[in-house]
Formats: C-alpha cells, sequence, structure tokens
C-alpha cells in the first residue's frame, strides 16, 4: 500500500484546533519526515479518485534553488488529509490543543507536491536538514478531498502575472520600467495601464503587456545595456512621439487599434530597428527629430478597427505588423 509506513512517527509540539467543524493539526517537521510522510494521489490513480499533476521537475528544481538563497527564501505549510490514520495526544489535561502527533499511515499531499520535491532536491544537494510547515486535516472523504484540491487550484486563483511584475520592481529591471509607464502621469500608457492585469475598456494594457513590450523594444541591441532610467526614458520617450503624431488614433481604442496589444508589440519590435539605427553613440540618446520624422510615416497604416489589423494575432500577426511598419518607413 502506497500509504504504508515502516514504523509510526511521532511529532512534537502540535497544536490541534478545528476549521469549519473539521479537526485539523498545525505544526513543523524536519524535511526528511516531511518528504516520506505524505503520498500524491495521481489523477490516474486505479481507484478513480486520483486528482494529482504528475510532478513537474523542472517545477522542483526552481522550488530547490528558492531555498538556496537562505534566510529570505520563505515558503507556506503544505496541506494534508491524515484520513483518520493520525492520533493526537495532549500533553496535559489542561491544554487539551497542545500535544503529540502520532502518524500510523502516510497522508495524502493535497497541496505542495512541487514545494516538496524541491524540498527534496534540496537536502539531497546540501545534506541539511529544514523545518517544514504543515496544516493536516484529521478526516476528509475523498470527494472532499478532491473537492478542496479543485478549489486551491482554480477558485483560489494566483496574483497573476502583472502583480507579480509589480512586487519584483526594485529586483527585476524591467518590471521597474513598465511599472513606471503606468505609474507616471506623463507615460502614454499612464491612463491605459492596469497594474494588477484586470483589464477595462478604458484601462487594456496590463503590467505583464507593458513588460513584454519594454523588452522588445530593447532585446538582443545595445539598448539592453542602458540604466533602467535611460529605459524608462527612450521608452517615454517613443510612444510620446506615436501618441504626439497620431492622438485621436492614439486615444480611442474603440475605433482604433494602435493601441491594441497585437499592434504595440509590434511598434515596439520595429522601434528596436528604428531606434538602433538613429542612437546617438556619444549622448546615449535617440535622435530624437530623425525618429519623429520617420514616425510620421506610420499615417501609411490603416489604423481603424475595421482595416485588415482585425486579422491580426497573437506574436505572428505582431511580427507581420513589424515587418509593414519598416517596409513603410523606408519608403
Amino acid at each position: 500500500m502506497m500509504n504504508n509506513l515502516n514504523t509510526n512517527i511521532a511529532i512534537e509540539s502540535v497544536i490541534q484546533s478545528k476549521m469549519r467543524g473539521r479537526v485539523t493539526y498545525q505544526g513543523f517537521v524536519s524535511s526528511q519526515i516531511a518528504v516520506n510522510f505524505s503520498y500524491s494521489k495521481l489523477y490516474n490513480d486505479s481507484s478513480g479518485k486520483g486528482y494529482q499533476r504528475p510532478i513537474d521537475k523542472k517545477r522542483c528544481i526552481d522550488f530547490a534553488n528558492y531555498l538556496s538563497q537562505g534566510e529570505d527564501a520563505l515558503y507556506t505549510p503544505i496541506l494534508l488529509n491524515s484520513a483518520g490514520n493520525w492520533e493526537f495526544h495532549a500533553y496535559d489535561k489542561n491544554r487539551p490543543n497542545f500535544g503529540r502527533l502520532i502518524v500510523k499511515k502516510k497522508a495524502t499531499l493535497m497541496d505542495g507536491q512541487h514545494r516538496l520535491g524541491g524540498i527534496r532536491e534540496y537536502i539531497n544537494q546540501t545534506d541539511s536538514t529544514l523545518n517544514v510547515p504543515f496544516l493536516a486535516f484529521h478526516y476528509l472523504d475523498e470527494d472532499e478531498e478532491i473537492k478542496l484540491f479543485d478549489v486551491i487550484n482554480t477558485k483560489a486563483k494566483g496574483i497573476g502575472t502583472s502583480l507579480s511584475r509589480y512586487l519584483n520592481r526594485d529586483t527585476d529591471e524591467i518590471s521597474w520600467v513598465a511599472s513606471n509607464l503606468i505609474l507616471k502621469p506623463e507615460s502614454p500608457f499612464f491612463s491605459k495601464g492596469t497594474l494588477i492585469g484586470k483589464r477595462t475598456k478604458e484601462k487594456n494594457i496590463t503590467l505583464q503587456n507593458l513588460y513584454n513590450i519594454v523588452n522588445l523594444l530593447t532585446k538582443k541591441s545595445d539598448l539592453e545595456k542602458l540604466s533602467k532610467e535611460k529605459k524608462l526614458n527612450l521608452v517615454l520617450f517613443y510612444f510620446n512621439t506615436i501618441k504626439e503624431l497620431f492622438p485621436e488614433e492614439w486615444k480611442d481604442n474603440k475605433l482604433y487599434r494602435m493601441t491594441h496589444v497585437t499592434c504595440l508589440n509590434a511598434l515596439a519590435m520595429a522601434g528596436n530597428t528604428i531606434i538602433n539605427n538613429n542612437f546617438l553613440t556619444k549622448s546615449q540618446q535617440p535622435d530624437s527629430v530623425k525618429i519623429a520624422n520617420i514616425l510620421s510615416n506610420l499615417d501609411e497604416i490603416d489604423w481603424s478597427f475595421n482595416s485588415d489589423l482585425r486579422y491580426l494575432k497573437g506574436a505572428a500577426g505582431s511580427k507581420i505588423l513589424a515587418s509593414d511598419i519598416l517596409n513603410c518607413i523606408k519608403g
């Protein structure tokens, strides 16, 4: 049986409590115990009651690398169902919720398999011991277990890429530039961008979209080596110039497609070439007059909502439009 143990495990200093009438146990175990006192029920389990995806080795290695950062590498408790196979014994009848937990069989792991996989990698590499937090339900039946797993992985959504970029703006330069493109009133994206990734009719550009735009505008060129402040000024100059040349197209995303993500990505791709070809190396500045003259040729493209641009989607569509933009400016 997958849930059998060679010998019982005693876990000390455990708190017993209740969640919505269900008995739970909270505590810590050593990493050596943590990787052995539970098992995952894979989606193709012969019982028909499995639900976990196969483990992703890369995610485990990524988590092991995160743990190697030391004391800053904090993480949340793993979630278990002991299925009635663990026994709680209070140390003192005057403190009935604090005591020893006897693990007689392995619990099923509902949330945390990649954390545990990463912990296993980390302790094998470093021969060290971690203190691993856990929260275990005393008993959930198999259907309740599956339902809770589904809630954790669908209803309780992650914070999203945009908010993550914002939270990492002090350690990641492109995240910093993208965040400031939304926060600064002088930015053309000030009234169009959303930090948390939730789009509205007015704010249709997410922080993650802007992260990609900054990257497309500067990647694989000397522009990548600029300071974050100069990168920000570069993006502000380029897109403010477009906004000033085409105020109506920039303002109205219902009548025009210029500020739709596929088109913005295309403008950034073309901008990479345009700016690199017209960059003043000595002053580390773009040739603003020359670039403005070049960008005026964008009027050769029909940016209206019902134009041929409506057929362009995704990265492939952006590449096609970027090529068209560069052909226009040559004319």
